[in-house]
């Protein structure tokens, strides 16, 4: 079934399901600045709104809009900046 997550004083939450290319998440963020950790690739997808990135090793932050994709390796932490309200799709692998 369904599991949801809540994270930084609920302002982040998800709901994990499993999609026939493996498991994914949905979710909201409110504005802020959050840094998350992997445990596996992930393939983030900006649903609605507009996340500012910060990936290991990158000096500059790169803006991901409606329906952009980013790749975030294995075992790293990567930076996030919300601005408004945004949603997202993340595909684990």
């Amino acid at each position: 079934m369904f599991k949801t997550n809540e994270y930084f004083d609920g302002k982040v939450k998800s709901i994990a399901f499993t999609t026939q290319d493996g498991p994914a998440t949905v979710g909201v963020m409110a504005p802020g600045e959050y840094v998350f950790g992997t445990s596996t690739v992930e393939y983030m997808t900006v649903t609605s709104g507009l996340l500012s990135v910060l990936l290991p090793g990158d000096t500059d932050w790169r803006d991901y809009r409606e329906f952009e994709t980013f790749r975030v390796e294995k075992d790293v932490k990567f930076q996030v900046r919300v601005v408004e309200d945004t949603s997202y799709r993340c595909l684990y692998q």
